[in-house]
């Protein structure tokens, strides 16, 4: 199947996510009215420089091997724990997204320019925002399938987490066509700019 690209993609803004990022516990940490003001701030001027695209994409599977989930078209997926998880899915559901370049570029500034604080939570808005946009993927791909009696299975995994290596991440961006959203990727199989992510989850038969 191809490609489907979002150009743009609407979140709510977690906060709360936000706030456990930045170290603070709902219930423990009290923030002085102050202290919460400046982060509050933050956050929102953080949203003017984020710019959330994506793109998904299901693809077949052909066989699955103890190590590895062979795709139609002939792409490997080398990792037991996906094997595991997804070991009775018809589809993996490829998944990217983007928080874009003006954010990563304003936490280089400011972090450059010794406002570490800004910098920082600027960070945390970039990264739970991006998050959100791949809940968000999963949503939409999870409506579109309802009618053909699949559903995506919740739990999602990245390149570089457990044993599936970072250098999955050359056959994730091919399949997403990711350069498309403004993203490469690096010769350590780093997303380029910052902010951006690639995963994957099983889709299965209802």
């Amino acid at each position: 199947m191809k490609v489907v690209f979002f150009d743009t993609i609407t979140v709510s803004l977690p906060k709360d996510k936000i706030y456990s990022r930045l170290g603070y516990s709902k219930g423990k940490t009290q923030l002085k009215d102050r202290q919460k003001e400046v982060v509050e701030r933050y956050i929102e001027d953080a949203l003017d420089f984020i710019n959330l695209k994506g793109a998904g994409r299901r693809v077949p599977v052909a066989e699955i091997s103890p190590e590895s989930i062979t795709l139609s078209g002939g792409n490997a997926l080398k990792s037991k724990s996906l094997v595991k998880l997804f070991s009775k899915c018809s589809e993996i559901l490829f998944m990217g997204a983007t928080a874009g370049k003006k954010v990563v570029e304003v936490i280089e500034k400011n972090s450059a320019g010794k406002d570490i604080t800004s910098a920082v939570i600027f960070d945390a808005v970039a990264s739970e925002m991006v998050d959100g946009a791949l809940d968000w993927i999963m949503g939409y791909f999870g409506q579109q399938i309802r009618r053909e009696n699949k559903y995506v299975v919740e739990r999602r995994f990245s390149a570089g987490y457990g044993d599936f290596l970072l250098d999955s991440q050359k056959v994730m961006c091919d399949i997403l066509e990711i350069d498309k959203l403004g993203v490469v990727l690096s010769k350590e199989f780093i997303l380029l700019p910052e902010k951006s992510v690639t995963a994957v989850a099983g889709i299965m038969e209802g």
